[in-house]
């Protein structure tokens, strides 16, 4: 990996903070810039970079993605080779109470940052986009040049709009761009509102899960370090020299249902579920499942975290966290 120094947006959240940790490791500097709100508990990130915040080729920035005037600073104040955007708000069902929040964090946070890039001659980018983008696709696996006509959440319509700004600054203004469509991660250090953080607790706490449909619904679930591997390779990809933009799926290319995925959290916590049977929720799709050829042909990109082991993991992290 060339060495350089990246600004992470969003580098204090889940994702974030274990790419910040391993960008870091590889000898690389990095910017963070987050803005530490409450989507869920801010201590948690702070926690997250806490190890990083004294290292001397680590820089925080304790801030938004709106403001321009910020942005401008960071670039000012630094050299910045790759921007890896990972900032955003995250949910598909908070984001049908707050679709206006949504489209201006995502979409015009976007424009702003590409605006900044521009400005200031940085030309390679990285986008999290996400699976959501597909809604409920009738064609399984889900392909990246699959036609996106049925978006079912304003979170999902504000990935699909930053991706394309994107390849709008791509094409004006020979920007690099290559935007990640991640499945639903996991693993040690996953948000707490996410499913399998919440189902793990409930159970421990032998509380009821809220257990929406029959069970049959899919996830492809996507292990934290398989995902922070393919980050490293398309940050590769992109800082070549080459015109390039890209749309790659990104996911542990075996979908799960949400049954199967309580059973494999008793296992791990040897203790039975006790399920709320609830009905589906606006805005959630029935399955995501990923055709990652395109990742294994660009990246070499291989899932090797099986979902049983991955549980295991985060069920130990978990454990550990709470006994202290």
């Amino acid at each position: 990996m060339q060495k350089q120094t990246y600004l992470v947006t969003g580098g204090a959240g889940f994702i974030g903070s274990a790419l910040c940790r391993m960008l870091i490791e590889k000898g690389n500097s990095v910017i963070n810039i987050d803005n530490f709100n409450d989507f869920y508990d801010p201590e948690i990130k702070k926690r997250q970079v806490a190890p990083l915040i004294r290292h001397p080729r680590y820089h925080l920035y304790e801030g938004d993605i709106r403001n321009q005037s910020l942005l401008n600073e960071i670039f000012q104040s630094h050299t910045i080779g790759t921007v890896i955007h990972l900032a955003a708000m995250a949910g598909v069902r908070p984001s049908i109470d707050t679709p206006l929040l949504y489209e201006e964090v995502n979409i015009q946070g976007t424009i702003n940052l590409l605006n900044v890039m521009n400005k200031h001659g940085v030309r390679h980018l990285l986008l999290a986009s996400s699976s959501s983008v597909y809604g409920n696709s009738r064609r399984v696996p889900f392909r990246e040049d699959d036609p996106l006509e049925r978006v079912i959440s304003p979170y999902a319509a504000t990935k699909k709009s930053a991706e394309d700004f994107c390849y709008v600054f791509h094409h004006l203004f020979d920007i690099n761009v290559i935007a990640l469509r991640f499945f639903t991660v996991y693993g040690p250090g996953q948000r707490p509102d996410l499913a399998i953080h919440k189902f793990t607790r409930l159970i421990l706490e032998g509380k009821p899960i809220p257990f929406f449909g029959d069970g049959s619904t899919r996830r492809d679930y996507a292990y934290i370090d398989d995902i922070i591997n393919g980050i490293l390779s398309a940050a590769n990809l992109v800082s070549a020299k080459r015109p390039v933009y890209e749309i790659i799926n990104l996911s542990g290319n075996h979908p799960v249902t949400l049954s199967e995925m309580v059973q494999q959290i008793e296992k791990a916590t040897g203790k039975k579920a006790l399920l709320e049977k609830l009905p589906m929720q606006p805005g959630d799709v029935v399955q995501t499942y990923a055709d990652i050829s395109k990742a294994q042909r660009l990246l070499g990109f291989q899932p090797d975290t099986p979902f049983e082991k991955g549980i295991e993991n985060f069920v130990n992290w978990y454990l550990s966290l709470h006994s202290r």
